[in-house]
């Protein structure tokens, strides 16, 4: 890629989007940003070009031109698309970096291509700090538009940190996959912590996870970040509650139609509804039945509880 093409325009300068524009101005890039707010004041220091219409991007950059999006996922993406195409030419590249469904991004590049646009999904991974100091990026789009996007994702990924996973949808695809792999180990973690937390003695947990960092079959990013969490603040203060924005349902009902079981990753998003639940009227329903058929109390039993612990003898026959 020469140095006039080391160049990018990006709408949405959050956390994602913003810090990509960062770490690309870090390393020489030039980046044309929109945001509907007033772009950061450090970012305009750091050389970014900051537009006020999407015109402008037509003005700004050299063709082919590459338009990056780092916006929430929805009907507002398709009305971005849309905006951009009418402002731009033929043969430039809209690479969507949110968190879309892939099959969207299909319907998406079809669209486009009827106008001459090419178009690149990129599943993003790596969170904020990720976006600021090296992503990991799992792009799907034709060979044409990947050779104009690409050079520019090796220099904005961790080392080893991309993938051309395939065609339009690919990158979405894989992006989505990735997030329901995450929320298996998200679930295994914070159950094994759980376990943990319910030993006989108290357990340093913390110490327990600086352990688990360092050379167990478990380590991961995700366990330093617990570490130190805990460390810092502890979880008495934060709340049970956990919410999403709902990208894994999209997997779990994918999983459906292609008749591939993924019972961990079903189970784990039906424990972040478990967590939203402050009623618990499943609860209540099997209450009511057992009290029905079995006169069995409402509530919390002392004599239940004696009956559990010590109504078996002996441990299981071994012959």
């Amino acid at each position: 890629m020469t140095e006039a093409k080391r160049e990018y325009g990006v709408v949405g300068l959050g956390r994602m989007g913003g810090n990509l524009a960062r770490q690309a101005m870090d390393k020489g890039m030039r980046v044309v940003g929109f945001t509907r707010h007033s772009a950061p004041e450090d970012m305009v220091e750091a050389g970014l070009v900051e537009i006020h219409t999407l015109a402008e991007f037509k003005e700004q950059l050299a063709p082919p031109r590459v338009v990056f999006l780092y916006i929430p996922a929805g009907p507002v993406v398709d009305t971005l698309l849309d905006d951009l195409a009418a402002e731009l030419e033929g043969g430039d590249i809209l690479v969507d970096g949110g968190n879309s469904y892939w099959g969207d991004s299909i319907r998406r590049h079809r669209r486009l291509s009827e106008r001459g646009i090419q178009f690149v999904d990129l599943g993003t991974s790596g969170g904020v700090d990720g976006a600021r100091n090296g992503a990991c990026f799992m792009a799907g789009g034709e060979p044409e538009a990947m050779a104009r996007v690409e050079p520019m994702l090796l220099d904005l990924a961790i080392d080893d940190g991309y993938v051309h996973a395939g065609p339009p949808g690919a990158g979405h695809f894989t992006k989505l996959v990735h997030n329901g792999i995450e929320f298996g180990m998200l679930q295994a973690i914070g159950e094994g912590v759980d376990l943990l937390t319910h030993y006989r003695d108290d357990l340093d947990i913390a110490e327990v996870l600086r352990c688990w960092r360092h050379g167990s079959v478990v380590r991961s990013w995700l366990i330093d970040l617990l570490e130190e969490a805990y460390r810092s603040n502890g979880v008495k203060d934060i709340p049970s509650y956990v919410d999403d924005t709902g990208e894994v349902n999209w997997l779990v009902d994918d999983a459906l139609h292609m008749e591939v079981p993924v019972p961990v990753i079903s189970q784990a998003v039906m424990q972040l509804f478990a967590s939203r639940d402050d009623e618990k009227n499943w609860a209540r329903a099997i209450a009511m039945m057992r009290h029905g058929f079995g006169g069995h109390a409402y509530g919390h039993s002392d004599a239940v509880v004696q009956e559990r612990r010590t109504g078996r003898i002996g441990g299981f026959p071994a012959s």
